[in-house]
């Protein structure tokens, strides 16, 4: 029987690919714990940690047959781990802003229609996003909200029509994604407070 502790990540990769459940276990033995300290340091929290791990490992299971190694098996690991913790404290950052927000709400004993307290929040919200935008980008949506054309907005800015077109693309892309889901958490929270 071959022994997989001394096979290189690429070769575990591959293996992986064709569903080997052992090379897969050497993986999880190999990186389990490099993950978790990583992740560690970031979090600062064992159980959320845990979950994180957990499901990256479970993923990578999942996934095996679709998954694309573009650099190596560890900076895949590493990459999903990063990406996983990004979401999760943006996850936290929206759950406190929407319980700050729907609490200020009732506090203030304002009684408007679900559709006007929907509409201030988005436009809240969409505010909110197009200020994180990365600044070139920023500049270029708001010119771009402002009814310039393309064209102008490439003079303005002494860039090419492409690069602004690309960038009110991105930006359009990136507001869709993060207002759509805030808007899910946001909703799902006014229920809940509705609700009880």
């Amino acid at each position: 029987m071959a022994n997989y502790s001394k096979f290189t990540d690429q070769e575990l990769a591959a293996l992986l690919k064709e569903g080997d459940q052992v090379a897969y276990t050497e993986i999880f033995q190999r990186y389990k714990a490099l993950l978790y300290k990583h992740a560690f340091r970031l979090l600062n929290e064992e159980h959320e940690v845990n979950d994180l791990i957990q499901d990256l490992f479970l993923s990578l299971w999942q996934k095996r047959d679709t998954i694309v190694f573009k650099t190596s098996l560890s900076s895949y690991l590493y990459s999903s781990v990063r990406n996983r913790i990004f979401d999760l404290i943006t996850h936290k950052k929206v759950v406190a802003r929407y319980i700050d927000s729907i609490r200020d709400f009732i506090e203030q004993g304002n009684y408007i229609t679900d559709e006007q307290v929907r509409a201030r929040e988005l436009a809240v919200i969409i505010e909110k996003e197009i200020t994180a935008l990365p600044p070139k980008m920023r500049e270029v949506f708001k010119l771009s909200r402002e009814e310039l054309s393309y064209k102008e907005i490439a003079q303005v800015l002494n860039i090419s029509d492409k690069t602004v077109k690309k960038q009110v693309h991105n930006a359009v892309k990136i507001l869709k994604l993060k207002v759509t889901s805030l808007l899910i958490i946001f909703l799902l929270f006014l229920t809940i407070i509705l609700v009880n």
